[in-house]
């Protein structure tokens, strides 16, 4: 079976959607599938219900997206850093879910462990827990919180196999492999591609069985979201 593609739009033709439930991996901007973003803006799919920790910087990443309003919900644990999010929710434009990070992690986790739903102690007493299920457990009280299973993840690794074998590089990590698990469908980016078997075992981060598309994005722009600097020092 070939997984590999000669393009992000050749990836995404009779994927997406209107009105889909996509998981996009990434963390601020760092590890997002910047090629695959680009091509989903260009789709002109709408209506969508997009899964991320946040949604990018205004212009760049999930920002796009929002700014042709293609994006009518986010599930996302922080939304600081957009200030067209900001306004579009303020503004009553745009829903959100907003999720605790480890809670955002764990929905994907069981998604793609089968796990339909779990209990946790994050949010009780608080609106997160408004309209769940709590229960008791040996004497604390958690709320019950239902697993994400996205129709199409898009996520970024840093190298893969023809089969799919995905090595991930550093913090890219991130939430790329939650969300790649989770997904009914897996569309991935990657910069490098290799023969299968030339990866170390040891060294796979996520194994190709849950891969189903593979596109080469080999020089992403990989923008810096805050550049901090140390003050000069004086000679």
């Amino acid at each position: 079976m070939n997984k590999l593609y000669p393009s992000a739009a050749d990836a995404l033709r009779g994927v997406v959607k209107d009105g889909q439930l996509l998981a996009v991996g990434g963390f601020g901007l760092c590890g997002i599938p910047e090629a695959l973003i680009a091509a989903l803006r260009d789709s002109g799919v709408k209506g969508l219900t997009v899964i991320s920790n946040n949604a990018g910087v205004d212009g760049f990443g999930l920002g796009q997206l929002l700014e042709t309003r293609q994006i009518k919900k986010m599930i996302s644990s922080y939304v600081g850093e957009n200030k067209e999010f900001e306004r579009q929710y303020l503004a009553g434009e745009l829903e959100l879910e907003f999720t605790p990070q480890g809670t955002l992690a764990e929905k994907l986790r069981a998604g793609g462990a089968g796990i339909p739903a779990f209990f946790t102690k994050t949010g009780v007493g608080t609106v997160v827990a408004e309209g769940k299920e709590l229960r008791e457990f040996d004497g604390e009280t958690y709320v019950m919180e239902r697993a994400l299973v996205p129709e199409v993840s898009l996520v970024k690794a840093w190298k893969a196999d023809k089969s799919g074998n995905l090595v991930f590089r550093r913090t890219a990590r991130n939430f790329n492999p939650a969300a790649a698990m989770a997904g009914k469908l897996t569309v991935v980016e990657v910069e490098e591609v290799v023969e299968t078997g030339a990866l170390d075992p040891d060294a796979v981060h996520l194994p190709g069985i849950y891969v189903h598309r593979i596109v080469v994005n080999a020089n992403p722009e990989k923008r810096i979201e805050k550049v901090t600097l140390s003050p000069k020092k004086e000679s």
